[in-house]
């Protein structure tokens, strides 16, 4: 096997030095993994260290409430991700006394495991003989055997993986899928440095001039745009957040009161509806400040926010009914999406909360 005999080789002399790296529980691995699903290693390492911090163990994250996780992951995105850690973590602690499961199946059926995230838990912690394949992998893999299947399709996943495993060295899983993600970071990156690569002698898609065409990427999924209108009502010094419900993004975030509309629309637009009207009932309202930030990327969706502070006086019993009512001091105790803390940043340090 030249190519796994090469990149162990490369791993030896290359392999980087990360804090996860030292942990051999599978606690700490799981954590490390999800966080790195969510951002670059450079930022992954502080919230890593913060989470560990917080949580240290499996049960001080069941015993935890589901607000002070998200608070925790505030900034990294798919919140649903830290919501499941939960949830697994309270199930291990329930279910399998605290421990872990060790074969990869049984941890695939754990909340938010997937095939990627349970091969990399059995293969550190337990040395179990499996194959974690993530975006690196399969950008390695299909540069160097010069596989031109769309990834994600059912024919690439079967291709991928049992190449994967035909590949894998007796015994050394856990070097083995921690060398594909070096090399797919530090080498065999979306734009490689095939000039310095050690495999490139016998890489397909160097020497056909396809590097930079594999792999093949999935078809995108259609992108929605949105145009959120957030009404910041301030009593006194009071204001009023609900958390999100249902099954769309940020679910479990706080959030102020939000109109949400199909076109951009404006101040009069909003005071017109019949949301606004519900929400204010009698109350005498003024608006102080307009704030709209910048169009907010997501995977699929682009988010065009506009927040309004508004001055309300009066009985607000529908805003007291449906949302929280409370201090501004005390906002930043709250788990909010990176969009709305990017709002209260902006007054906090230019007309202060």
């Amino acid at each position: 096997m030249v190519f796994t005999t090469l990149l162990l080789g490369w791993y030896g002399d290359n392999g980087r030095d990360l804090p996860w790296k030292t942990y051999k529980d599978p606690y700490t691995i799981w954590v490390s993994e999800v966080i790195l699903q969510q951002t670059r290693v450079q930022q992954g390492e502080a919230y890593f260290r913060n989470f560990i911090s917080t949580f240290p163990t499996v049960r001080h994250l069941a015993e935890a409430s589901v607000d002070d996780v998200l608070k925790l992951w505030q900034g990294l995105g798919y919140y649903s991700r830290a919501r499941n850690m939960h949830k697994t973590a309270r199930k291990i602690v329930d279910e399998y006394g605290g421990m872990f499961p060790k074969d990869v199946e049984s941890l695939k059926k754990l909340d938010g495991i997937g095939p990627y995230t349970a091969s990399a838990v059995a293969s550190f912690a337990y040395g179990i003989p499996a194959v974690a394949l993530d975006g690196n992998g399969y950008r390695i893999l299909a540069r160097y055997f010069g596989i031109d299947l769309p990834l994600g399709s059912p024919s690439a996943v079967k291709t991928f993986r049992e190449l994967a495993v035909s590949l894998l060295p007796e015994g050394k899983s856990a070097d083995f899928n921690q060398a594909l993600m070096d090399f797919g970071s530090l080498v065999c990156m979306p734009r490689p440095l095939c000039v310095s690569c050690p495999l490139a002698d016998h890489c397909i898609a160097y020497n056909t001039g396809l590097a930079e065409s594999l792999p093949v990427k999935p078809r995108k999924a259609g992108h929605r745009t949105r145009y959120f209108h957030y009404l910041d009502f301030g009593q006194d010094t009071f204001t009023f957040i609900g958390q999100r419900k249902g099954n769309d993004i940020w679910k479990g975030l706080y959030e102020f009161p939000l109109i949400e509309t199909s076109m951009p629309a404006t101040y009069p637009d909003l005071i017109r509806s019949e949301r606004f009207r519900i929400l204010v009932g009698t109350s005498d309202y003024v608006l102080n400040n307009t704030q709209a930030l910048k169009p907010h990327k997501l995977t699929h969706q682009s988010i065009h926010p506009v927040f309004y502070r508004i001055s309300i006086t009066g009985p607000a019993p529908n805003l007291e009914k449906e949302y929280k009512k409370v201090p501004r001091e005390e906002l930043s105790k709250y788990a909010v999406s990176r969009l709305t803390e990017k709002y209260m940043n902006f007054f906090h340090n230019f007309a202060g909360l």
